[in-house]
């Protein structure tokens, strides 16, 4: 990415869940990210000319960051925020994409979401009324329906199969276990229309057979709602993690260079 693109890459180091559980980790990004806008220039960068980019969790935490810096006055504004399939929402674990690449490599449902829950409280919790919705309060399923809601997703995603699914009853005790899964820092499609509609482009890469296709897809129609302007890239092939096999021969995949090229490509766009 550094040198097809010409580019300084930073790759920020943050400590972990269990021992560090949210919001530390997206905390620790947010700080490097900060000092490194307040100090390009001593790195050779021209502070007007910086994107933060991230896949899977770095992409929720880079999509966070870009939301957080946005009232940042005191700041260089972001050139851009490159998305590589982000967790992005924690309202409906059983989105077409979620029911359709339940049990596909290699970031199945269950553990998606044991691993997201281990990295939101440091605990292990059952995941099983997480993923049919029991930790979500009938007025936060009200207030954010209109984001978060199969019928934002385009037809075409629904047709390897989709069987919508009656909410089960809430429970108040799981939801105090994990309610801090509605925060933006964790689930960033929940921002609200004024912080998102200041973000920068965006660049966001989506993979048919990846539980978190349909978190690209919605945040792809909020952004574009909110007048932002959207490079969209979806791998038909693709599946989650694709990226970390680029150029891992003899593993790596045709999506996985696919996926390198469009953000390469992407990332030289903005500094012509």
């Amino acid at each position: 990415m550094a040198n097809q693109s010409d580019s300084v890459v930073v790759s920020v180091g943050f400590r972990l869940a269990p021992e560090h559980p949210y919001p530390v980790p997206v905390l620790d990004c947010l700080t490097a990210t900060i000092h490194f806008l307040k100090n390009a220039e001593e790195y050779g960068v021209d502070p007007n000319c910086i994107a933060i980019v991230g896949d899977s969790s770095g992409g929720t935490f880079a999509t966070a960051i870009c939301q957080e810096l946005v009232t940042r006055e005191d700041l260089p504004r972001l050139r851009a925020q490159v998305l590589i399939y982000p967790f992005l929402q924690s309202g409906d674990f059983d989105l077409p994409s979620y029911q359709q690449n339940q049990s596909i490599p290699l970031l199945y449902r269950k553990r998606a979401i044991k691993l997201g829950l281990t990295h939101l409280t440091g605990k292990e919790i059952n995941v099983d009324p997480v993923i049919k919705g029991a930790h979500i309060p009938p007025d936060y399923r009200e207030k954010y329906k209109k984001w978060i809601s199969v019928d934002n997703i385009p037809e075409e995603f629904k047709a390897r199969g989709y069987v919508p699914s009656a909410p089960v009853p809430f429970s108040k005790e799981l939801y105090e276990q994990v309610k801090r899964a509605g925060e933006t820092k964790f689930a960033p499609l929940l921002a609200e229309d004024d912080i998102i509609r200041q973000l920068p482009e965006t660049f966001l890469l989506t993979c048919e057979y990846d539980i978190l296709r349909d978190d690209g897809l919605l945040y792809k129609k909020r952004l574009e709602d909110n007048g932002v302007l959207v490079t969209h890239h979806h791998l038909p092939d693709g599946f989650h993690a694709t990226i970390s096999f680029f150029d891992l021969w003899p593993l790596e995949f045709p999506s996985s260079r696919k996926c390198m090229e469009h953000v390469v490509q992407f990332l030289k766009s903005l500094y012509k």
